[in-house]
């Protein structure tokens, strides 16, 4: 009844750490690292290495008149 532990199974994602904890090598839930390599979650950003939501562009920028 348990899970299988192989080549097969899906590793599991780790949500990154809230803050970095600045040590020399990076550990595996680093937000830097993550950010790097591109395994961080979408809609979050990396900020004075801390984890933050990254805020969506706007959207109600003028648009030009059309003629």
């Amino acid at each position: 009844m348990g899970k299988k532990k192989g080549k097969g199974a899906k590793a599991s994602v780790k949500s990154p750490k809230s803050k970095c904890c600045v040590s020399r090598q990076r550990c595996q839930r680093c937000p830097i690292r993550m950010l790097k390599e591109g395994t961080l979650p979408e809609g979050y950003t990396v900020r004075k290495r801390k984890l933050v939501k990254a805020k969506k562009a706007k959207q109600d920028k003028k648009q030009p008149l059309a003629a």
